[in-house]
């Protein structure tokens, strides 16, 4: 299968939608051996700004001297834009190659359900974190799809959340209200990890 073949395969996953929840993520990297919990990571979640933030982030990391992943969406050109080591965008033939070795995990994961099939974005998640743990970085920068309590990234323990601002997004899937919304992102917080947030001054 050629690169574009392979894309449209995957692109075709977004036919799945969105699917808030962690438990298939989860499955998905056990099948694959949970390469997430080989590095430490910064997790980012907001309205405005979190792709930014992200992107200064990694690069003030890798200034810092860290081997450092960075994971964001959407791509604006090419899907490679998702998953970069050290700012430099995964290759054509390295997404090939991991997408080809996950097809094991997916079918194990999916059973051959629809309801339990990997979606595009779960799928592109699970290939960010076995290329970061692949190329041995030392800590990953990700960013929230969307929301973040239920967000497919939410299966790592970051060592930093970071709260960019927030407000009215999603609501069809976050709750109607910034005080829900908020509630949602802050799910990115785990017990004994530093939090840095901008002032909310409509929370």
């Amino acid at each position: 299968m050629d690169y574009e073949a392979l894309l449209n395969e995957l692109y075709r996953l977004e036919r799945f939608g969105i699917k808030l929840g962690l438990d298939t993520i989860t499955e998905l990297l056990g099948h694959m051996g949970n390469p997430h919990r080989r590095f430490k990571t910064v997790h980012v979640t907001g309205t405005n700004g979190k792709g930014s933030v992200c992107a200064y982030v990694a690069s003030v990391l890798r200034k810092a001297g860290h081997r450092t992943g960075l994971y964001t969406s959407p791509h604006l050109v090419r899907f490679s834009e998702r998953i970069q080591v050290d700012g430099r965008e995964i290759s054509d033939a390295d997404v090939a190659r991991i997408y080809q070795e996950m097809q094991p995990a997916i079918a194990k994961t999916s059973g051959g359900s629809k309801v339990r099939q990997p979606t595009f974005f779960e799928v592109t998640t699970a290939m960010a974190f076995h290329y970061f743990a692949e190329r041995k970085i030392d800590i990953g920068v990700i960013e929230v799809g969307m929301g973040g309590r239920m967000d497919a990234t939410n299966v790592i323990n970051p060592l930093v959340a970071v709260l960019t601002r927030i407000g009215l997004e999603h609501t069809e899937h976050l709750g109607k209200t910034e005080d829900r919304i908020a509630r949602e992102k802050a799910g990115i917080i785990k017990p004994g990890c530093r939090v840095v947030t901008v002032d909310q001054p409509t929370l």
